[in-house]
């Protein structure tokens, strides 16, 4: 039997041990930021609901900086969850708090006053603040033409603190801050004459300028500068240093430069592209395609001319249309709607047609019972161009105006602020370009009356094409030589 004493000492080893083993455990470090995003993984992601940088359409969700995260998390190998601020005070706040997000993708300027709450990642795009005023007043062109006017910038912004360092050298230079507003409210209120000036960026001007036809630049405010991704004050450094080298391959590999090209490249510009280009395409390019429509149109119940009016609208009537997003095809249908509508090959003109059909009766299906025709056709064509989400929401807005909610007269009025922020944060989907399908079941409707006429029976005639198609009665002078187009 052993003896007390080396019992004793025996225990006294162990609890040694165990000592020395909790010890370790409370030095051990605990995980890295990317360490724990991996182990979660999940991407929690703070952004802005703007154009520019993330909101949903009828692909879903969509921005640039929404694309460009997305990346990023497919990279890590994690979901992605994005979260939307309020305003930049907003952001900045809740970036790293407990459980919340770990990184601020919302086209941020590294500036002085930032860099006490965030740490800045490499840059991925150069942008230029702009002083932008309205046409048909006198043009700033330096800082002291800045005196005088009513200037509103977003608070806490990059742009809010340039004036606020102008100031020191201008002291006669007044402006206002407002957190209820975002870049797209202060162009449209620069284009209506509801304040002088705005300092915004290159990138978000040139994105939203087409929608604001009365909006100039004057002149640019200081250099160029950065934006970049930010994460949370600290030491830790283990995700900073995973965006930078994303960032890093993202530019080598040439994925950084096509997404810049996607969004900032050029304009989309939807809208009546006039009655003699029309005119033309009616002769040229809808005898190609005319038996489909009328064959779609007849197996869903449509008329053929409605059907041919959305395809014109959508494509211009070219089968190998391809929109920024990836929408393809005569009836431009994302991958995900012609899937669902039996499309294997979008660039199929008949097969574009017989989806884009089989879609539009799906999106008036979906419309409540309330809304009757001929109201019920602008809804459906309304959310085949937004999304049944963003049309609700105009719905609701509508309702709360006291006006009729199942009248597309009275929706189309509201549709517009689904693209402002003191009414879009009201929303359940968020910020929409709502003005576009307005002008998307205006110019449809157009399309439509046009179609209509020119196949009406008294003018078919003996017009008829060498294949054999139908040929809509259009004359073919050029509109110079008629005394006016052909409507």
């Amino acid at each position: 039997m052993p003896s007390p004493y080396l019992i004793g000492k025996r225990y006294a080893g162990w609890l040694s041990a165990i000592g020395l083993l909790l010890m370790l455990s409370g030095c051990a470090e605990p995980p890295s930021s990317l360490e724990r995003i991996k182990e979660e993984g999940v991407l929690r992601v703070i952004t802005r609901n703007s154009p520019a940088t993330y909101f949903q359409d009828r692909n879903g969700e969509t921005g640039f900086e929404y694309e460009l995260v997305k990346r990023f998390a497919d990279d890590l190998d994690v979901k992605l969850e994005i979260q939307t601020a309020d305003n930049l005070d907003d952001l900045f706040s809740r970036l790293g708090q407990p459980n919340g997000p770990v990184l601020a993708a919302a086209g941020l300027v590294e500036s002085e006053g930032r860099q006490q709450s965030a740490r800045f990642s490499i840059p991925y795009l150069e942008v230029t603040p702009q002083i932008v005023y309205r046409n048909g007043q006198r043009r700033p062109s330096r800082p002291a033409d800045l005196v005088g006017k009513r200037i509103l910038v977003l608070k806490g912004s990059s742009h809010a603190e340039q004036l606020a360092a102008l100031k020191v050298e201008v002291p006669e230079l007044q402006y206002e801050e407002s957190a209820d507003v975002e870049v797209v409210d202060l162009l449209r209120m620069v284009d209506e004459g509801q304040i002088d000036l705005t300092l915004v960026d290159s990138n978000e001007l040139a994105m939203n300028q087409v929608y604001f036809p009365n909006v100039r630049v004057g002149f640019d405010l200081g250099d160029s500068r950065n934006l970049g991704w930010a994460i949370a004050p600290g030491e830790d450094s283990s995700l900073l240093d995973q965006v930078d080298g994303f960032l890093r391959r993202s530019q080598d590999n040439g994925s950084l430069q096509r997404l810049k090209e996607r969004y900032y490249g050029h304009v989309d510009v939807l809208g009546y592209v006039g009655a003699y280009t029309f005119a033309q395409h009616l002769q040229q390019r809808l005898p190609r395609y005319e038996k489909h429509f009328r064959k779609a149109a007849q197996e869903h119940g449509l008329d053929w001319r409605m059907l041919a009016a959305v395809g014109y609208q959508e494509s211009l009537w070219q089968p190998g249309a391809t929109s920024k997003t990836g929408v393809r095809g005569l009836m431009m249908l994302t991958l995900r709607t012609a899937q669902a509508m039996g499309v294997s090959d979008r660039l199929n003109p008949q097969q574009s047609i017989q989806g884009g059909a089989k879609y539009l009766v799906h999106v008036k299906e979906q419309l409540p019972e309330s809304i009757q025709e001929p109201d019920r056709t602008w809804f459906a064509l309304a959310s085949y161009n937004v999304g049944g989400g963003h049309l609700e929401d105009a719905r609701k807005l509508t309702e709360a105006e006291g006006l009729d909610p199942n009248k597309w007269l009275d929706v189309q009025k509201i549709l517009p602020r689904l693209s402002q922020k003191q009414w879009y944060s009201k929303t359940r989907y968020g910020y929409a370009r709502g003005g576009e399908p307005v002008h998307f079941v205006r110019n449809i409707r157009r399309y439509y009356d046009i179609l209509t006429w020119v196949t009406q029976p008294q003018l078919e005639g003996s017009q008829i094409a060498e294949s054999g198609l139908h040929v809509p009665g259009v004359a073919k002078d050029h509109p110079e030589q008629q005394d006016k187009a052909p409507l």
